[in-house]
């Protein structure tokens, strides 16, 4: 069997058009057909870097805490870590190939890899500038990160027995000559180049490559002296490795040394048929540490020698060598975060526990047994999922579990629940995805312990990815059984579950645990479901159900009644979907989309999209909620609106590639929860938000007299509670 292409991108999709039956002898109606160009995309890549781009932009905020700005800064450096070794890398995958197959925006890889560069660079220096502007004003705070000439004797004295008893059992020098060539650099890891020359003999040189062990922090505090008990200096690695290279190589001293860094490619190529998928990933993910270098970032000290027989051992094409004037790995800046300095982060927040679940003296049974309930994490506490597993696991009127993993944290109380609920006897089913990114040694790991507890582990559909949120608990109540749910937005993650915007919705409602069942019993033995009561899931039913409310939506204003769609995504791509917001526009529904990061769409566009807006909000917390709204012939809000919440973002893999869910809100009060309270906050967000223009760029919204912050309001109102914004 032929592998697959990494990353091929298909071609656009054909775009419908209609024409409106008229009466004889009158003049045709004529609906102007979308146009085909590629210009009604936007790149998928340049919008990711768009999306960066806002990210470096809030450290630049002055609203933010000084702190926390540097987080911002970490965070975009390490997302485009991530999207080099991932995106980038498939893109050099498909040149190296020879494949010319175009984005939807009508890009070769090759002319993509040329886009990215070009705006990398304008990142890259953006990031820098940043870097040094809070290094500055971090120094005024009493936060230093000292340069080597201004240590004290004390200093070099305590850094010289840091160095001896931390950092020099650690390192391994590497001579690079004819004997040595250039040792393998691993992902992500930095190492420094030096050409040492003799202290007695100038002509006695040699080029020595010191890997930084990434076991040792980037930034080494420094003790706090008694003079200086409002000032926390740090001083960097690499400057204390130079610092006393004496140690290392006695006889020499540096005549001119640089820093450079990998980023590699990480992508995971499997057997599909292997008999042991889990062997057969521990092996993927052994070549995935000796992946192919895509891109060497070195600083402008490194000797060119050095450099271009670094660059030519790692095969690195000239085009992938970024020299950069200032910080390498600024992902590392993080580690400037101290938790001592209260005034320079955010207010401490403590999500609260839903308080129908406190009412219900922390029993989930008894307090969903009355009716559905809705949780917004990270305002509500996601200590309610946990409860709900772990009373699960102990209860024991509880029969069967079964969950889905995506993602989760180390030392997981999701895991250590379904791991007390086999033991206890109860038969516990748990669908892992192992090819969650970067998550995969974890899940690997947990998927063992979990059989070895007795769990019954199954890995689900090899071509598909399981990305569905949902845990099923069945439970014998008197002289009936009854079935309860929970359907997530995010994933089963405690750790990032306080720092996403989530929802979490619990259910006993029949239709939708048949549902439920019917989905798990899909994934773990291709039980495909002849019909679904109310739950659509992909791959099978959520772009049919999406086509045909766009169509209700389209034939609403046919009718003369309003037609209006609300989106909140992460991410928007699908060719085929976004094709139909154009038809719809085209035909008069208003759309209002709120999306966190990429987006294809170009909006306001005459003849095409005048009739959408996209805005994108970028604050304290995450945005990862996934809420979809149709007027259903109202305008909105509307209490007759259709509303639905669902794991899946608009992109192809979702749609068409992976198990995702999609459920309809028909209660009442949680139904005008999420429409009135969260969307239309989300909306009238003018603090952290940014607007989308028909010229692809994005402009930050301009604060009216009325700032409004939606992750603050929704601090102060974390139960969603139902009152006219």
């Amino acid at each position: 069997m032929m592998p697959k292409p990494k990353n091929t991108v298909s071609k656009p999709a054909t775009t419908r058009t209609r024409r409106v039956p008229v009466a004889p002898k009158k003049p045709e109606t004529i609906i102007v057909p979308i146009k085909k160009s590629p210009e009604r995309f936007i790149n998928r890549e340049l919008s990711w870097l768009d999306f960066n781009q806002r990210v470096v932009e809030e450290a630049q905020n002055v609203r933010n805490p000084l702190l926390e700005r540097l987080r911002y800064l970490s965070i975009s450096a390490s997302n485009l870590d991530e999207f080099y070794s991932v995106r980038v890398a498939g893109l050099a995958g498909q040149v190296r190939e020879k494949l010319i197959t175009s984005s939807p925006d009508g890009l070769t890889p090759s002319q993509q890899l040329a886009a990215i560069r070009e705006r990398v660079k304008g990142l890259f220096a953006n990031q820098q500038q940043t870097y040094l502007a809070l290094k500055r004003l971090l120094a005024e705070t009493g936060i230093v990160v000292c340069p080597v000439q201004d240590l004290t004797h004390d200093d070099l004295a305590w850094l010289k027995t840091y160095f001896l008893e931390r950092i020099f059992p650690i390192l391994t020098p590497i001579a690079l000559d004819q004997a040595h060539p250039v040792p393998f650099i691993p992902n992500l890891n930095m190492a420094i180049a030096l050409r040492l020359v003799g202290q007695r003999n100038d002509r006695n040189r040699k080029y020595v490559l010191i890997l930084l062990p990434s076991q040792l922090l980037r930034f080494v505090a420094l003790p706090i002296a008694p003079k200086h008990s409002t000032t926390q200096r740090f001083v960097l690695l690499e400057d204390i490795i130079t610092l006393f290279i004496s140690i290392i190589f006695p006889g020499y001293k540096i005549s001119n040394y640089g820093l450079l860094r990998v980023i590699r490619d990480t992508d995971v190529e499997f057997e599909e048929e292997a008999e042991d998928l889990v062997r057969s990933y521990e092996t993927a993910l052994k070549r995935r540490r000796r992946g192919v270098v895509i891109h060497l970032d070195i600083d402008n000290q490194l000797p060119t020698k050095l450099a271009d027989m670094v660059a030519h051992a790692l095969e690195v094409p000239p085009e992938e060598i970024t020299i950069h004037q200032g910080l390498l790995g600024m992902v590392d800046v993080k580690q400037l975060i101290v938790e001592n300095r209260p005034d320079l982060l955010f207010p401490y927040y403590k999500s609260l526990v839903p308080a129908r679940i406190r009412e219900a003296g922390g029993d989930c049974f008894t307090a969903l047994r009355s009716k559905d309930l809705l949780v917004y994490h990270p305002f509500e506490s996601f200590d309610v999922v946990v409860q709900f597993l772990r009373q699960a696991a102990q209860d024991p009127q509880v029969l069967a579990i079964k969950q889905t993993l995506y993602r989760t944290s180390s030392n997981s109380p999701i895991v250590r629940a379904l791991i007390e609920a086999a033991e206890s006897g109860k038969s516990v089913t748990a669908i892992v995805e192992l090819r969650a990114r970067f998550d995969e040694e974890a899940n690997i790991r947990l998927s063992r312990d979990l059989e070895a507890a007795g769990v019954q582990v199954v890995f689900g559909f090899a071509d598909w990815k399981t990305h569905a949120k949902l845990s099923l608990v069945v439970r014998r109540e008197g002289n009936v059984t009854r079935t309860y749910a929970h359907f997530g937005t995010g994933n089963y993650h405690p750790i990032t579950a306080k720092i996403y915007t989530d929802l979490s919705y619990f259910t006993c409602n029949p239709k939708l645990t048949r549902d439920a069942v019917k989905l798990f019993n899909y994934v773990t033995g291709y039980a495909r479901p002849s019909q679904m009561e109310a739950i659509a899931f992909s791959p099978l039913t959520i772009r049919k159900t999406l086509n045909e409310l766009i169509d209700q939506e389209i034939e609403f204003v046919k009718a003369g009644k309003p037609g209006s769609i609300w989106l909140k995504i992460n991410s928007l791509v699908d060719p085929r979907l976004i094709d139909r917001l154009y038809e719809a526009s085209c035909a008069g529904v208003k759309i209002n989309i709120i999306v966190r990061g990429i987006c294809c769409l170009r909006p306001q566009v005459a003849g095409l999209s005048e009739n959408i807006t996209v805005k994108s909000i970028v604050g304290r917390f995450l945005e990862h909620a996934r809420v979809f709204v149709f007027g259903n012939g109202h305008e909105l809000p509307s209490k007759h609106a259709k509303v639905y919440m669902a794991s899946a973002d608009w992109m192809e893999r979702n749609m068409d590639r992976r198990i995702e869910e999609m459920i309809p809100i028909i209660p009442e009060e949680i139904h005008d929860k999420v429409l009135n309270q969260l969307m239309v906050a989300n909306l009238k967000d003018n603090l952290q938000s940014w607007q989308l223009n028909q010229d692809k760029k994005w402009c930050r919204v301009e604060a009216t007299d009325k700032p409004f912050s939606a992750h603050e309001y929704f601090m102060d109102n974390p139960s969603l509670t139902v009152k006219k914004l």
